[in-house]
């Protein structure tokens, strides 16, 4: 008979998104996204990251918080093949999980040991809600952890998906500088869901404070708007 084991955070992410929609469906493709890692009190020790500098990037072990489910479902819609295509719970990385856990591959850019919640993390390419709970950090080890020759099984299908951004100068200007590019980068990654295809549809992506509207067609993803929240 196993036990029930009880996960506490040890940690929470803070990233430009408020909410679900929009948030890159893997880590890494979008490398200009910065978020900040800070740790709960108990787990607020310099020690605990001693020798993490030393690594490039991190695994982080986190929690759909915002999506829990109440019974078990063996199959799941992977947006990216339509919405309509099931596919094993276990063969996808889709929310809707048993457990709710969920696994990044982040790269470490930062370690501050001066803040006053030191260490604090910074880290980019995350695919995380702001103030998800992270349950354990590994560093990532290439000799290990890196496959080229692994098979893509029906990901291949979709890993090109990419659209053009068409953004009018006067609504990017509406954007801090330093946000442009990650901005760009969350848009081309095209937010809608999979089987959604309607070009007289504006939709709207909440980012780092802003309200930002758009339309898409023929492959092509052109701002509406850009408004402060």
């Amino acid at each position: 008979m196993s036990e029930n084991h009880i996960l506490h955070p040890i940690a929470y992410i803070h990233t430009d998104f408020k909410q679900k929609f929009g948030i890159p469906r893997q880590s890494g493709l979008v490398s200009e996204l910065q978020a900040y890692i800070v740790f709960e009190p108990e787990f607020r020790r310099v020690e605990a990251v001693r020798g993490l500098e030393g690594f490039s990037h991190l695994w982080l072990i986190w929690e759909f918080s915002k999506t829990r489910v109440s019974e078990f479902r063996p199959t799941v819609r992977p947006p990216r093949l339509g919405g309509n295509t099931r596919v094993g719970v276990f063969a996808s990385r889709a929310p809707y999980r048993p457990n709710g856990l969920g696994l990044s591959c982040v790269k470490l850019t930062g370690i501050d040991l001066d803040a006053p919640e030191a260490p604090v993390l910074t880290v980019s390419g995350a695919d995380l809600l702001d103030g998800t709970p992270i349950y354990d950090i590994k560093p990532y080890i290439p000799v290990a952890d890196c496959h080229p020759e692994a098979s893509e099984g029906y990901t291949a299908e979709t890993r090109t998906h990419r659209l053009q951004v068409v953004f009018p100068q006067e609504l990017l200007d509406k954007v801090p500088t330093e946000k442009r590019s990650a901005l760009k980068g969350v848009l081309a990654c095209d937010p809608r869901p999979g089987y959604e295809d309607a070009p007289e549809t504006v939709y709207g992506l909440s980012f780092a404070g802003m309200d930002v509207g758009f339309r898409v067609e023929n492959g092509i993803l052109t701002v509406t708007r850009v408004e402060n929240e």
